[in-house]
């Protein structure tokens, strides 16, 4: 009976410790049972090197869930998720109350279920947002386009800008025209937004007033200018462009273009006036450089590149408006883009392929942020 009883214990104890050792020297996910004020590198969602995050968290959990923005008052996002796996295949427009812990959304549907969608952003006040829809002319979902003629965005016609309240009734029409208008954000003045479109034959930015009056052209060269936002004070514009140099770089583009596609595999991003004045290239580091969004100072941009092996990953890094003090911030495998600073610098958005267990989901992650 105590030999049996020995051997039941010296098994207990083996078990104890081949437990504390995998615990030790294997990275498992655990529920926390008692809940701590841990240090930032105990989070498993954060890499090895990213020490401006902390108290990192999750809250989208499968499909495409991309250019998540926060409300004037920090407290909500617009963003633009689709599920294939659930029979969404084009990207629609939601919103919802950005958890204080890891947790899905509540997300409400903001767009009408139709067509494409893309680059929703809240208006002044936060009970309307802002989104471009190809659902006017073309309703149902277009197709992504042709991978054999390689990684290529749809700049498509029908895209239209409109402003829709949080139960997502249409409420204004901002542009109505056979061009591309879309990728409007605002300023955080609540006077101007900015947008893309190819109107001038181009793919060019435009201001207009609030209420879509007063359009103005603001750049000129030739290229894809887009994907641009405001700084804090709104004097200024950062965006994304390519810059096609050669005759044979600038035929495939412009053939593209008649096409309504763009390919952003070589882009570099500038800084300007908000009239356009003072046109500043401020990256040359070759690659993909995208999704910039100003530092709360106003003195720094945050942006995604894959400049190292301009293929993958995709990592965020932080460049001065000079160009110089490059620093890298995320340290993904995959794929980290489209970071925002909520208003008050204390939290940063951004969408990663990180913690998907291998599938190709992207989700939307918030930290708190360190200088």
């Amino acid at each position: 009976m105590i030999g049996r009883l020995l051997i039941f214990l010296i098994v207990i104890i083996l078990m104890l410790s081949l437990t504390q050792y995998i615990a030790k020297h294997q990275k498992v996910e655990v529920a926390e049972v008692v809940k701590t004020e841990a240090p930032a590198n105990t989070n498993t969602l954060i890499m090895p090197g990213e020490k401006h995050f902390k108290n990192i968290y999750q809250i989208s959990f499968g499909g495409d869930n991309a250019e998540a923005y926060w409300s004037f008052n920090n407290k909500m996002i617009s963003y633009q998720h689709r599920n294939k796996s659930e029979g969404e295949d084009c990207d629609q427009i939601y919103y919802g109350v950005v958890p204080n812990e890891n947790g899905d959304i509540n997300r409400t549907m903001v767009s009408n279920g139709k067509g494409r969608t893309t680059c929703a952003y809240f208006m002044p006040g936060d009970t309307t947002i802002l989104y471009a829809s190809t659902f006017l002319t073309v309703d149902s979902c277009i197709e992504d386009p042709d991978r054999s003629k390689g990684y290529l965005w749809g700049v498509y016609h029908s895209y239209e800008i409109f402003v829709a309240d949080l139960k997502g009734n249409i409420v204004k029409q901002l542009t109505n025209n056979k061009f591309y208008d879309a990728e409007a954000t605002v300023s955080p003045k609540g006077d101007k937004i900015v947008f893309t479109s190819d109107r001038s034959g181009d793919l060019e930015l435009y201001t207009m007033n609030i209420d879509g009056s007063n359009v103005k052209q603001i750049t000129n060269t030739l290229g894809y200018d887009g994907g641009a936002f405001f700084s804090p004070d709104g004097s200024k514009i950062v965006f994304r462009a390519s810059r096609p140099q050669t005759d044979s770089a600038q035929m495939q583009y412009k053939e593209l273009l008649k096409q309504e596609f763009v390919k952003p595999n070589e882009m570099e991003l500038f800084v300007c006036n908000v009239d356009g004045s003072d046109l500043k290239q401020i990256t040359s580091l070759g690659g993909a450089n995208w999704a910039p969004f100003f530092h709360p100072s106003g003195n720094k941009i945050i942006f995604s590149s894959n400049h190292v092996t301009q293929r993958m990953p995709f990592n965020l890094f932080m460049i001065n408006l000079d160009g110089s003090g490059m620093e890298q911030i995320s340290f993904d495998t995959v794929f980290d883009s489209f970071p925002m600073f909520s208003s008050d610098g204390k939290r940063i958005i951004f969408s990663s392929n990180r913690n998907n267990h291998g599938t190709r989901d992207t989700n939307l992650f918030v930290a708190e942020w360190e200088e």
